[in-house]
């Protein structure tokens, strides 16, 4: 489905210390990250789909029974990859949230870090594409967008013909369709440029493409 470096973190759950605890939750978050990097460059090496689970361990040196504790299998283990995400947007959601105006000045303001995140594994995602892996990551990718952009516009007023409902799931198969076509042609836009035409789609539509065609 996603030309820049790899970062592991972006991938990798990271874990909460408890009172009393964070020793254990820290050696929990390093299992995760290790696992995730194993994944990671058996995708690359390989693909998603000829991956197998005692590969992975294999690849992040863990004993099949530590994979277990964390993961039920290798889907569970690539779903997780995108709780750190979904954490990273509310945290800059929550930046966005304390600078005044920002609703206004900055509507669906998930869009770039999404974009962001695609093209830091833009070679892990077209790896996946037309597998199993491709698969899970557009329903995660969906799920998580689905959430962010439900979170906006909930700060909109409901518009009499368009019901709230369908602007949430037009915002977000535009999002898809947007980083698809991207990954398919293999463009080197930046994550800016990619950005930009999303949200000329979303907010303009292709009522002025349209009209330019005919002259207007």
């Amino acid at each position: 489905m996603l030309e820049c470096s790899l970062s592991e973190d972006v991938w990798t759950q990271s874990g909460k210390s408890e009172a009393g605890n964070g020793g254990v939750d820290r050696r929990a978050a390093r299992t995760r990250r290790a696992l995730h990097g194993a994944l990671i460059s058996l995708i690359l090496r390989k693909g998603y789909d000829a991956i197998t689970v005692q590969e992975i361990i294999d690849e992040a040196d863990v004993g099949r029974a530590t994979f277990y504790a964390h993961y039920r299998g290798k889907e569970d283990l690539l779903r997780g990859g995108f709780e750190e995400l979904r954490a990273e947007l509310k945290t800059a959601r929550r930046a966005d949230s304390s600078k005044q105006d920002a609703e206004q000045d900055a509507p669906l303001s998930f869009s770039f870090a999404m974009f962001e995140h695609a093209c830091a594994y833009r070679d892990v995602y077209r790896a996946m594409v037309g597998g199993r892996g491709g698969m899970i990551a557009s329903q995660e990718i969906r799920r998580v967008l689905s959430e962010r952009v439900k979170e906006e516009l909930s700060v909109y007023q409901d518009d009499s013909i368009v019901s709230r409902e369908l602007a949430l799931h037009f915002v977000v198969s535009t999002f898809l369709t947007v980083l698809t076509w991207c990954l398919e042609r293999k463009t080197k836009l930046t994550p800016s440029q990619i950005d930009a035409m999303f949200r000329r789609l979303v907010t303009g539509g292709i009522g002025r493409s349209t009209g330019a065609v005919r002259g207007r």
